[in-house]
């Protein structure tokens, strides 16, 4: 500790131990205890073999001066699974088909995104992007100034009553107009309360959709004709039906294993991945509660399949190879019309490569499973 601590007419690191002693006494009793019992729970790991899912929690701790150090580990360790069966399971294969209607779906879709919005004179109506100034009544009966908003008629930005005002009224105009508060409303003091509302209608906008000619096909990507568009589109949707059909195959052997092979999962790992989705997510601490409560059982769900994937793995000595890793990130690079190696030392850089590692695990654990049980084709 004394290597550590400034004091006073002692260079750094220089002050003499028996002063370090006398002037910080329970810092260093603080750090020899932490010293002692990290090299303690180190041994007691090592010596019992477990292997933990969580950091373990020291409890009854007796550090008493001249005596023994004493305490107790409290450790959630991994499981340990038997998985006695895995074959005999029913599998069925569900592939949508990609039908005509399903790629004009897309196809429509796709204008959506390229529609331009031009300003009108004319009263605004359902599909139309407006933006308005809306102020609604005070408990008192004021009617403070309005805030602004942009909204598209009919996408239920709005409630009803208030889309009705804004489509009665002129752009430039304002009305005002007592709206009822519909009977389903999110906040139910607010159910079938009739409120003034003022609107202000700033601008009117509305939407043309691109002719579906080649041109069109052509200002989407690298497409000639709108026929080249259609053929990808559809290419791309059976690519989706195949890896929906895949990932649902995948969990009706989860399921089927889990049943069959019942084990209990670390929460610590359940929390884990809940708070690493709050975190992506973006989730404010006051709906931190409900989120966990409503996610954790997928997070349980999806620990449960990490931990038989991994188990199979390991047991079957299953693992990605370095061509396989090697063979993906070209893979990756041939999409991005990038230089292999350029992809392969931003994924090291980034952490990835163990993810890439894993996914390619993955797939062929269940490849093996799905060898051993038979899939039929609804």
């Amino acid at each position: 500790y004394a290597t550590q601590v400034r004091l006073p007419g002692f260079r750094p690191g220089k002050a003499p131990p028996s002063m370090v002693r006398k002037k910080f006494p329970e810092a260093v009793r603080q750090e020899a205890i932490e010293l002692v019992i990290n090299e303690a729970f180190r041994e007691a790991i090592e010596r019992e073999g477990l292997k933990l899912a969580a950091q373990p929690h020291v409890h009854d701790l007796k550090a008493v001066p001249g005596q023994p150090l004493e305490f107790e580990l409290h450790c959630e360790v991994r499981p340990e699974l038997a998985l006695e069966k895995l074959e005999g399971y029913t599998l069925t294969r569900t592939e949508s088909a990609v039908t005509d209607e399903l790629v004009d779906e897309q196809i429509e879709r796709i204008r959506e995104q390229k529609a331009e919005w031009s300003p009108v004179e004319d009263k605004a109506a359902e599909g139309d992007m407006v933006t308005v100034l809306l102020s609604t009544a005070e408990p008192d009966g004021s009617l403070p100034e309005g805030k602004e908003y942009r909204l598209v008629l009919g996408g239920g930005q709005a409630i009803a009553g208030i889309e009705e005002l804004i489509m009665e009224t002129a752009p430039g105009a304002t009305a005002e107009k007592s709206v009822r508060w519909p009977d389903d409303f999110p906040d139910e003091t607010q159910r079938g309360v009739s409120k003034l509302v003022r609107v202000v209608v700033k601008d009117v906008k509305r939407k043309a959709l691109p002719a579906l000619d080649d041109a069109f096909a052509r200002e989407v990507g690298d497409f000639d004709t709108l026929d080249a568009l259609r053929a990808t589109v559809r290419t791309d949707m059976g690519e989706h039906a195949r890896r929906e059909a895949e990932a649902d195959l995948r969990g009706q052997l989860v399921r089927q294993i889990v049943e069959t092979n019942p084990f209990d999962v670390p929460k610590a790992w359940v929390m884990q991945l809940v708070e690493g989705y709050m975190q992506m997510y973006g989730v404010p601490d006051a709906q931190k509660q409900t989120f966990a409560k409503e996610f954790y059982p997928m997070a349980e769900n999806q620990v449960r399949r990490d931990l038989i994937v991994d188990t199979i793995a390991e047991r079957e000595s299953i693992a990605a190879s370095a061509s396989e890793v090697d063979a993906r990130v070209e893979e990756m690079a041939k999409a991005r019309n990038a230089d292999p190696g350029q992809v392969y030392a931003q994924l090291q850089k980034q952490g990835r490569l163990q993810e890439i590692e894993r996914e390619i695990t993955e797939e062929k654990v269940f490849t093996w499973l799905l060898e051993k049980n038979p899939v039929t084709t609804a």
